[in-house]
């Protein structure tokens, strides 16, 4: 809901349980008002006529008070606006005007020597209360010369003042992505930015602040903030020196030059949103997870289904009878949806040669991909391909053909990783032939999935005979973006999943397009349950694909853990599995159908459910729960036992205390006010133990599952 004041100048937007005011001065200031718990429109109208805070020498009045502060006039803050043009940079704006249409707020201003229109727009839902901010940026004038942006973020949030303020982000690197790291945010300036033309293995764009350190996972009041972006890209958290914070974001990762906008031209930003969450780190990430569900992640309220992925059993050796003899086998074990990874097309016999190729080998697959897809539908499973659609190899016929068609300089050496370039998506022609060679690839045979992937960071981004090269930076992603959402429209049925290398390309952008995203290429069960964590503090587990694969882990760490352990780890977000199952025993095969079945019995409350973290991954007993209606489920890992001690008891969350509930496994009934205050002992013994259990509110089994064994 969307309120508007008297004088036309404050406005008050309200969700489900909290608000975001704001307030445009005579002086045609737009500042922040209250970001918190609802209020009403007289209250917001009272904090709009407070007196200002007192003039001190050498700093702003605005300072942390403005929506969105731009270069130029009494300011010193970290603009989130800069423009220039040959005679001037900096903006000096008017109020233009103020329009409510449905759930959005448009606030616009003109700046008339820059010929400029920005309009800061504000959404936020009835069943949310998520914040959702962008702006859009116009060239107003009929002639004359580009206006630069070097920099137009989405959004700034201010943070009311506080004592001290504790910072919450997510690092990592390649296969150690989403790691949870909490510290104090002290006077000065933290950024954490992009400079690889992705969203990256280093840096997920969200960060989230507690007050004093006093929030817990259950209580306490966390503001977060999360970019909508899947390229490069900045978020500055900056306290003042009057103790306040705010926070800018959008993307480009510095100031060097974003994109020129001729006469006409506008450019729209990503989305920054925002949210204020009163019940801790737990229930900010419910609010997350459940506005992205249902209006950010498309087809949300579908199930994802269980996948097998060839890739750990074949890699590049790779044969359509091969393909065949492993969807058997996964069919018999349950699996829904058998996809064939790298090495299906062109000449790609290693990571040398191939890239940009995107027709099946006639060698591997002589009939193309359709004999095999037409079996894998026989077999009562869909069938699903890999690609990297914006890499090429300098081995390949694409390269041969059009070597001026990937990022360069000229003079300068074409850097290679993974002995692969980077094609240069913001050329239309390039764009042309990638819809041409996709849309061809997903005509020929029954496909149902594919797997993007992007291994190859940006390094030399250059365009020769381009005026302004620096926009490629931007236009790719647009591209990418057009791309992908041309390709759902003409293929509606073909689910998508975006990958880079594992988790570098995950981010609100991204999600708005595909249906899941490869969370790390770590498939390590123990490694992955932080990673989780970190993952599900902003996304939720409907689109965390997790594999259960061979042991010992040769990939990665030689670690050894059992079916069961790999199986339950996995089971916290979208199961796959991607061994060899060429390799596997009868038994292991049969111990992984009842996995699988018992899967497809607590996914909905997994996929869908309310996620309530026990306790995280720090090397003894970590735990998650699911609650969906009258459904909880709880999975339960027994990293290591030490000293005979027996793992702590668990204390279950978000039942009704009024209701009683029967262990679906045992078929012991539990009040749910005995579960919230008593706790419910494990039965974990030993290293790498693992176990689910399975709840229904008011309701006896007509049965008992076995979900766990005792041993490791």
């Amino acid at each position: 809901m969307i309120e508007t004041g008297d004088q036309g100048r404050t406005w008050l937007l309200t969700g489900a349980s909290g608000s975001y005011a704001l307030h445009l001065t005579g002086r045609d200031e737009l500042l922040h008002l209250h970001w918190g718990p609802q209020i009403s429109l007289a209250a917001a109208e009272a904090l709009a006529a407070a007196p200002e805070p007192p003039l001190r020498g050498f700093e702003s009045q605005m300072d942390g008070r403005e929506e969105y502060p731009v270069e130029g006039g009494p300011r010193f803050v970290r603009p989130a606006l800069s423009v220039r043009t040959p005679e001037v940079r900096g903006t000096e704006w008017v109020f233009a005007g103020a329009a409510v249409d449905g759930d959005e707020l448009r606030i616009a201003f003109a700046d008339s020597v820059q010929r400029l229109a920005l309009t800061l727009h504000y959404r936020m839902r009835d069943d949310s209360d998520v914040v959702e901010r962008w702006a859009t940026v116009t060239h107003t004038g009929p002639d004359g010369p580009p206006l630069e942006l070097l920099r137009a973020d989405a959004a700034a949030w201010a943070l009311p003042a506080r004592d001290s303020w504790r910072l919450s982000q997510l690092h990592g690197r390649w296969a150690a992505e989403s790691q949870l790291v909490r510290s104090e945010l002290t006077y000065g300036e933290k950024v954490l930015s992009s400079r690889r033309g992705h969203t990256g293995h280093q840096f997920l764009p969200w960060v989230a602040l507690d007050a004093d350190g006093a929030a817990t996972e259950e209580g306490g009041e966390v503001y977060g903030c999360a970019l909508g972006w899947s390229g490069s890209w900045r978020i500055a958290v900056q306290q003042l020196p009057d103790g306040l914070v705010q926070i800018t974001g959008g993307a480009g990762y510095d100031d060097s030059g974003l994109l020129r906008l001729a006469p006409g031209e506008t450019y729209t930003t990503p989305v920054f949103a925002g949210l204020w969450s009163a019940e801790g780190f737990g229930g900010a990430s419910r609010s997350w997870h459940a506005w992205q569900l249902a209006h950010v992640v498309p087809d949300a309220e579908s199930l994802r289904p269980v996948l097998y992925n060839s890739w750990e059993a074949t890699g590049f050796d790779i044969a359509e009878d091969q393909q065949r003899a492993l969807a058997e086998r996964a069919a018999a074990m349950g699996v829904e949806l058998f996809v064939v990874d790298d090495a299906w097309f062109g000449q790609r016999t290693s990571d040398r040669a191939g890239l940009g190729d995107w027709t099946p080998n006639p060698e591997r697959f002589p009939g193309g991909l359709k004999p095999l897809a037409d079996e894998v539908h026989g077999l009562g499973m869909q069938f699903g391909i890999w690609v990297e659609p914006e890499m090429v190899n300098a081995d390949s016929d694409l390269y041969r053909a059009h070597p001026d068609w990937v990022q360069h300089f000229p003079g300068r050496t074409r850097t290679e990783f993974r002995h692969q370039l980077v094609l240069n998506l913001a050329r239309t022609d390039v764009q042309n032939h990638l819809w041409e060679q996709l849309d061809r690839l997903l005509s020929s045979a029954p496909i149902d999935y594919v797997k993007w992937d992007f291994n190859r960071c940006f390094t030399d981004a250059g365009w020769p005979g381009e005026d302004y090269p620096q926009k490629l930076w931007i236009a790719h992603v647009d591209a990418l973006y057009a791309l992908i959402d041309r390709l759902r429209a003409a293929h509606p049925g073909v689910a998508f999943e975006s990958c880079s290398g594992g988790g570098g390309r995950i981010d609100l952008g991204i999600l708005a397009r595909t249906d899941q995203v490869w969370t790390s290429d770590n498939t390590d069960p123990l490694d992955r349950l932080a990673i989780q964590e970190g993952f599900g503090q902003i996304h939720p587990a409907r689109v965390m694909a997790a594999w259960v694969t061979d042991s010992p882990n040769v990939q990665l760490n030689s670690r050894v853990s059992s079916l069961r352990f790999r199986f339950v780890s996995a089971m916290a977000g979208v199961l796959g599995v991607g061994g060899d199952l060429t390799e596997w025993s009868d038994e292991e095969l049969a111990e992984a159908r009842s996995w699988v079945d018992l899967y497809k019995e607590i996914r909905p409350a997994v996929q869908h459910g309310a996620l309530y973290r026990l306790r995280a991954p720090r090397g003894g007993l970590s735990a998650v729960q699911y609650v969906h209606g009258d459904e909880a489920v709880v999975l339960m890992w027994l990293e290591a036992q030490r000293y005979g001690e027996r793992p702590p008891a668990l204390r279950l969350r978000g039942l009704d205390p009024a209701a009683t509930y029967t262990d679906l496994d045992t078929g012991a009934v539990h009040h749910g006010a005995a579960l919230l205050h008593q706790g419910l002992h494990t039965g974990l013994r030993g290293d790498l133990d693992a176990k689910v259990l399975r709840l229904r509110r008011g309701e006896r089994p007509r049965h008992v599952r076995i979900a766990s064994f005792s041993g490791t």
